[in-house]
């Protein structure tokens, strides 16, 4: 038993100016404390986007700029979105996000964000109509798919990435079912297109998981494979607002 004492290694206690998460379990009340925190998050993203209306969400990149051909392409989206009655989600920040809500914005739609606390790059865009900042991000993506009837997946990094791919997963293991997933961008995505069909021949993913996506430039291609698998397979139901909930009219 002291031999095992001794090859364990010491406990890593980090500096004090050290901003360090990894450290397991918590005092039981900081856990609680947490528990309630997650709850109250989750609360107020549900009462804020109850009555948004169905939505297509759209992930990119926060760092392409208003000239960039990409920002250009998503401004277009959230037009084509608006045109088709329904609303523009995004994760509220600046680059594709801005444009994207930017769009929609100045088509007259209904432009919603779902803004994430972070030290730099997202700063909340000013054009949506409905705006919430979330602490987490795993409690952001949530509500960013409960309130989605479709995906438009533009060029990202990191972020988008964990966003596609979740959605992708979603997908493929039937949480979500018949919800189109749209991929802007063919040549950036084409490394992605070489690796899927590297995963069939291993046989990690099947065939028909490649279904589940469109690939396309085209922002007319796109809405259009949207509307299509909103019109066959969804009945929009309007929601009543409840006084004693303190919902306003």
């Amino acid at each position: 038993m002291s031999e095992i004492k001794k090859k364990m290694p010491r406990r890593i206690i980090p500096a004090s100016n050290t901003n360090y998460n990894l450290e397991g379990p918590k005092a039981r009340i900081h856990e609680l404390y947490f528990a309630f925190q997650i709850f109250i998050q989750f609360i107020k993203g549900f009462r804020t986007l109850h009555f948004v209306g169905p939505c297509i969400t759209v992930f990119g990149s926060a760092r392409f700029k208003e000239d960039h051909p990409y920002y250009i392409k998503a401004r277009e989206i959230g037009k084509h979105i608006a045109y088709l009655g329904l609303t523009t989600m995004t994760g509220g920040g600046p680059g594709i996000m801005e444009a994207a809500n930017r769009g929609a914005f100045e088509a007259g739609g209904k432009s919603i964000g779902c803004n994430i606390k972070l030290p730099f790059e997202q700063v909340p865009n000013p054009y949506t109509q409905v705006s919430l900042t979330i602490n987490y991000f795993f409690i952001r993506k949530v509500l960013m798919v409960k309130y989605s009837y479709g995906f438009i997946i533009m060029p990202g990094g990191f972020g988008t990435m964990d966003e596609f791919f979740e959605t992708l997963t979603l997908a493929q293991t039937k949480v979500i079912n018949d919800f189109p997933i749209v991929v802007i961008g063919n040549e950036y995505y084409q490394p992605f297109h070489d690796w899927m069909e590297r995963m069939i021949e291993a046989g990690t993913v099947s065939e028909d998981d490649k279904k589940f996506m469109l690939f396309t430039d085209s922002a007319e291609e796109a809405i259009e494979h949207i509307a299509k698998y909103v019109r066959h397979n969804y009945k929009i139901k309007p929601r009543r607002r409840l006084w004693w909930l303190f919902e306003k009219v």
